[in-house]
């Protein structure tokens, strides 16, 4: 049974995007500029919704309408529900027979991994529009407007439902002019290099000297936020790179980077899909699940 919604709670749109141009550009005459209304008008659409509401939201200085706190946060959330309103009008204006899947993103991962996949799918399924976005960080479903998401760690997003793609495998890297300076035999051999670290990596290097049969010293290098800036930062010389093997197998093909001792060391944990429960059963997603079981299954 669904529930019928108080229209007490509905404001109508053109009320709602006079209050968030108003919160937004910070004024009632810039707001009235960029959404084509007079002064008086957004002046008389925010006062209706104030009535509508029941409260005040904001206090009046002289010419100026400032909101309250609560105003404030009402914003965030009605400029999400604009943003939402909006792109699903777009989707359905250029592709109203497919639809459209919204994907969070791991820069590298996606770029290189998914992104030279993508015509595979997108050739199966011709009515489907991929829209990428990256998210280096876990984001709250309910905020941001994402069918889906690709994830690394283990399988403990909330509220979630996880599809395992693979485990991460590290390989050392090391440019061939770096390489040729300081030749690396053994594990000791890496003690005078720098060793290049991943925010998200924290343990990788314990892992990978254990996985050699040593203990691992004290890293010193650069500290980065991206694989993609850690590879760059290899192949220029300022260290060795710990590269998951979809990145490290590339540069190394190519001869930008040179593997070093053990290659492909098992990492810290796996890449996931991850996708809200209440978008399980939404066809796009389901075709893109389905196809990437083909393609792991061929990989």
């Amino acid at each position: 049974m669904v529930l019928a919604r108080p229209r007490r709670f509905l404001p109508s749109i053109s009320i709602l995007a006079a209050f968030e141009a108003v919160i937004r550009t910070g004024s009632v005459s810039a707001a009235a500029r960029e959404i084509n209304l007079t002064q008086g008008t957004v002046s008389r659409l925010v006062q209706n919704l104030e009535d509508q509401i029941g409260r005040p939201l904001f206090e009046r200085q002289k010419q100026r309408l400032v909101p309250t706190q609560a105003a404030q946060a009402y914003a965030r959330d009605v400029t999400r529900a604009l943003d939402l309103i909006q792109r699903a009008s777009m989707e359905l204006s250029t592709n109203p027979g497919g639809g459209a899947l919204s994907l969070a993103i791991l820069p590298a991962f996606g770029t290189r991994w998914l992104a030279p996949r993508l015509s595979k799918f997108l050739t199966r399924n011709p009515g489907v529009t991929i829209n990428l976005a990256t998210r280096v960080k876990r984001f709250n479903f309910a905020a941001d407007a994402f069918d889906a998401a690709i994830h690394f760690g283990v399988d403990d997003w909330r509220d979630a439902g996880h599809m395992k793609l693979f485990d991460e495998h590290l390989t050392a890297c090391i440019s061939p002019r770096l390489l040729a300076e300081h030749p690396v035999r053994n594990v000791g051999d890496l003690l005078d290099l720098p060793l290049l670290q991943l925010e998200t990596r924290s343990t990788a290097w314990e892992i990978w000297f254990a996985a050699q049969g040593a203990p691992a010293p004290s890293v010193s290098g650069m500290l980065l936020d991206q694989f993609a800036t850690m590879t760059q930062a290899a192949i220029s010389g300022l260290g060795v790179a710990l590269l998951p093997d979809y990145l490290a197998d590339i540069e190394i093909e190519e001869q930008r980077l040179v593997p070093l001792l053990q290659r492909s060391v098992a990492g810290t944990g796996a890449y996931w899909l991850v996708w809200p429960r209440s978008r399980a059963n939404y066809p796009p997603l389901e075709a893109f699940r389905a196809w990437l079981t083909s393609e792991l299954g061929t990989s």
